[in-house]
């Protein structure tokens, strides 16, 4: 048996993995390389797309209205999160990496109806609220580029997701999505024209701001449900399963197991991707803090008022940049958000599925998705505020992601799931920090509303 330099084992020989299913060629490409730069790229894959689409319009609505409301006093959050949202969307990623299932058909075979049923239903419920909230903010952001009401917009709008996922390759349409979701990094830059006071904002990113009022309490429940949502958790699980099927992996034998080179590679594109969508919430909720806080405009009320915070840098041009990133980003997640219902439902009784599959032969994924968009469209029709509707979609995710992240700890400890890939101690603490957190948060939240 040959051992790397470390002394573990080395990936080729790993007995954790049967030795006669296809190799993953990004291994062997990743070996030829020379190039640092290329090294990277070759490496990100399912965890960039994830935090990329973390920043989706309830994010950025959720980040702006934290910014608005409190200045820098939430901040430290995102600092807070970062590890926790690292170590949850791993662990989601070990979980279909090892087992070679999405989670819910984890929970399927290992688990008792009583935990699969409701962990489903959440997660149905969360995504199609989200992706309702997101259509809106999208339908906003062409409200910003048009002179049309945006109302108008609603139906084409989730009319052409549907039909981008169901007849086209999301793959495609994401590549180009993300380059108008990178306008959201225009918040970076209009951070440096804003000259916001350094002392404040240092203290507002090191030392953690608790107030027991509701309000306050009610923004850290949505900032973690925004930035820890229960779809990224199926979603990424489901999408290294797909990862794999492409790479030859097609019987569910040949994709057990993994060596330590793929949980490598998944550990550090899961970084990677974190580590962009908390760059993102920091400098929005600075650059609304530095603009809207300062100058009185607490309580944002429309997707016109969030572009003000852009003006330092874009001008007249604000409401144009904030609109591309809000398109680009919404593009991007609605389909992640109906997509990983549609896994979910599709594993728990299973069903095919898979974005790449031909909806002949996936009907019922495909259908779980065109419900979920349609009943997304037609949240739009309450007459809820845009913005408002993307925060109380952060919150719903908040409350609904601690058991959600209870089942997952069970999940990537069990060893009839995942062999010698349970967790370790130190994975195992953030995850069950991260549960306590978002818990406590949450009775936090019940408490200050019931007393208030």
């Amino acid at each position: 048996m040959s051992r790397s330099r470390a002394g573990r084992v080395a990936p080729e020989t790993d007995p954790r993995v049967n030795p006669s299913r296809p190799p993953d060629p990004s291994v062997s490409a990743f070996r030829r390389e020379k190039n640092p730069l290329k090294k990277a790229l070759i490496v990100l894959g399912p965890g960039l797309v994830t935090g990329a689409s973390d920043d989706d319009p309830s994010g950025v609505g959720t980040y702006s209205q934290a910014g608005a409301a409190y200045g820098y006093a939430t901040l430290w959050t995102t600092l807070l999160m970062f590890p926790m949202m690292t170590a949850v969307q791993y662990i989601s990623a070990k979980v279909g990496i090892v087992s070679g299932r999405g989670l819910a058909g984890v929970l399927r075979e290992h688990y008792p109806r009583w935990i699969l049923y409701p962990a489903l239903a959440a997660l149905v419920v969360a995504n199609t609220l989200n992706a309702g909230a997101d259509i809106g903010a999208i339908t906003a952001a062409l409200n910003l580029l048009l002179p049309v009401p945006a109302i108008a917009f609603v139906v084409p709008v989730g009319l052409g997701i549907v039909v981008i996922q169901v007849f086209g390759s999301y793959q495609l349409i994401a590549r180009v999505f993300k380059w108008l979701a990178l306008a959201l990094l225009a918040y970076l830059a209009t951070a440096l024209f804003t000259h916001p006071d350094m002392v404040k904002v240092l203290a507002g990113t090191l030392v953690p701001t608790i107030r027991l009022d509701p309000g306050y309490i009610g923004i850290l429940v949505a900032l973690l449900g925004t930035t820890i949502s229960p779809y990224l958790f199926f979603w990424q699980a489901s999408q290294e399963v797909d990862e794999q099927i492409q790479m030859g992996r097609r019987r569910l034998w040949q994709r057990r197991g993994a060596n330590s080179k793929e949980m490598r590679f998944a550990l550090w594109d899961t970084i990677a991707g974190m580590a962009f969508s908390e760059l993102v919430a920091y400098f929005i909720i600075l650059t609304t803090g530095a603009t809207l806080f300062v100058a009185g405009k607490h309580d944002i009320g429309s997707a016109t008022e969030a572009a003000e915070a852009l003006r330092p840098l874009a001008g007249n041009f604000s409401a144009a940049l904030l609109a591309v990133g809000l398109i680009g980003s919404g593009v991007l997640a609605v389909p992640v958000l109906t997509g990983s219902a549609a896994y979910g439902v599709a594993e728990t009784f299973g069903w095919a599925s898979g974005l790449d599959s031909r909806p002949k032969h996936a009907p019922e994924f495909y259908a779980v998705i065109v419900a979920a968009t349609a009943i997304g469209v037609t949240i739009n029709f309450l007459g809820l505020n845009p913005i408002t509707a993307l925060v109380f979609s952060a919150v719903i995710n908040g409350l609904l992601a601690v058991p959600l992240v209870v089942i997952l700890m069970l999940v990537s400890n069990n060893r009839r799931a995942m062999g010698e890939r349970t967790n370790g101690r130190g994975l195992n603490l953030l995850g069950w920090v991260t549960a306590a957190v978002m818990g406590a948060a949450a009775i936090a939240l019940i408490a200050t509303t019931i007393l208030s």
